[in-house]
């Protein structure tokens, strides 16, 4: 265990080049490595990341400083529009624990859901690159309060990314719970302040979150390693998402019969939500479903293998959740320790028993909420785990040979459900 403790905070020896040059057909791409003077052992060092997804593992971070790809009728990112890559000293303004990967890329999978929500406030709270809460707010401390509290456990720890300056009450709620990196386009006057009592606190400025809506439909090339050195190589994803009339009515078109469509149109407040829904939705781990209410996130079910489960875990984390807030509101203190403490006869079974009633009666938080899923429902089930819990709307693909039985049973909940399809899957690898 000390050995391991000691590996959690040694950085890993760096034997990768400084410069990396990838030949792509006729086009030339020149990236150069990033690394950071930091102090240790009194002594200023130049160094790189921490290690990679595990201690022990050696990882670099590189920029594109030169070249570009042109595939078809796609262009990709120029160089100069560094964002995590292009993180330098003056941008660390608290360089706490020196970073390792899974730090970059959570703020890198935190941007790139964020980019879709530039025009109000918005935060997104990421844990193993996948979000744990996104939310949109009045401004940079209610987004982030929202985010954090949708799941406020699987939030410990994680990286909290914001698409406004961070002003003191922001900074506040941040410094009172366990965050291991924030990062905002700029800080008001104390707020750094504020975090920087947080000594292990990552606390990160990327000025060009400001322009993040011009990243939206900027792409880039997505390198997958095989174990046997060979590459997959994508273009990335895109969401043709970004308007009520970018959604296609839910129906089904059979060479034989009548076809079925969907009774019940959309209000514009389950339009907007399932908007933000669907591009939170791009930014997480499939098989994924997810409920979304007013532009916050209720809870998030990922990367299952089958899309019945994980609806089935995302309810189940809805009530979980919903149960810890109401208790750490009420008593301070987690669910799980509350009950631990009821069972040791040192707190009131009754006080938990009102919990679970007014969790069960909420049915943890889901009942008017959108049902967001990465793929399309191949049975009806799926979607019956939603409508169970009192959802009013679904967005998804569409194109499954049972489109037909997945409408219907949105037409027959009391009272009926709208779907909508969004002409395309999001699955994310």
């Amino acid at each position: 265990m000390a050995n391991l403790k000691k590996a959690y905070k040694t950085i890993v020896e760096d034997n990768f080049p400084k410069e990396m040059t990838i030949s792509f057909g006729d086009q030339t791409l020149v990236y150069r490595k990033r690394t950071w003077k930091i102090e240790e052992d009194g002594a200023e060092i130049e160094r790189g990341l921490r290690y990679g997804e595990n201690p022990g593992q050696e990882s670099a971070l590189y920029e594109l400083v030169n070249g570009n790809l042109v595939l078809g009728d796609c262009k990709f990112i120029d160089p100069g529009n560094g964002l995590v890559s292009s993180l330098d000293e003056a941008m660390m303004l608290q360089f706490g624990k020196h970073p390792g990967k899974i730090n970059l890329t959570d703020i890198d999978a935190a941007l790139n859901i964020v980019k879709y929500l530039m025009d109000s406030p918005a935060a997104a709270v990421m844990k193993h690159n996948n979000p744990s809460g996104v939310a949109k707010g009045a401004g940079a401390a209610d987004a982030i309060e929202k985010a954090f509290m949708t799941d406020r456990l699987a939030a410990m720890g994680g990286c909290v990314a914001v698409n406004r300056p961070i002003d003191k009450a922001a900074a506040e709620f941040i410094a009172a719970n366990y965050v291991e990196v924030v990062v905002a386009p700029s800080y008001e006057s104390g707020a750094i302040e504020i975090l920087k009592d947080r000594k292990n606190l990552r606390i990160v400025q990327i000025p060009r979150i400001d322009q993040l809506g011009d990243y939206r439909t900027a792409q880039f090339l997505d390198f997958k390693s095989l174990i046997d050195g060979g590459l997959i190589v994508q273009s990335s994803m895109v969401s043709r998402i970004i308007s009520p009339d970018d959604f296609i009515p839910a129906a089904t078109t059979p060479k034989k019969g009548e076809p079925t469509t969907c009774d019940r149109t959309p209000t514009d407040q389950e339009y907007a939500d399932m908007i933000f829904g669907w591009n939170v939705e791009l930014g997480v781990t499939s098989n994924s479903v997810l409920f979304v209410k007013d532009g916050v996130t209720v809870s998030i079910g990922t990367g299952e293998q089958d899309r019945v489960g994980c609806a089935e875990i995302a309810v189940h984390k809805a009530y979980a959740k919903h149960a810890d807030r109401l208790c750490f509101e009420k008593f301070g203190m987690p669910y799980n320790e509350y009950k631990l403490a009821v069972e040791k006869g040192e707190k009131d079974a009754a006080d938990l028993q009102d919990i679970d009633t007014q969790t069960t009666k909420a049915k943890g938080g889901l009942i008017g909420s959108a049902m967001i899923s990465d793929g399309f429902f191949p049975f009806r089930d799926g979607v019956d785990v939603g409508i169970r819990q009192g959802i009013t709307a679904v967005a998804q693909p569409g194109g499954s040979m049972r489109d037909k039985e997945v409408i219907q049973a949105c037409n027959e909940a009391d009272p009926k459900v709208a779907m909508v399809f969004t002409g395309q899957r999001a699955f994310k690898h």
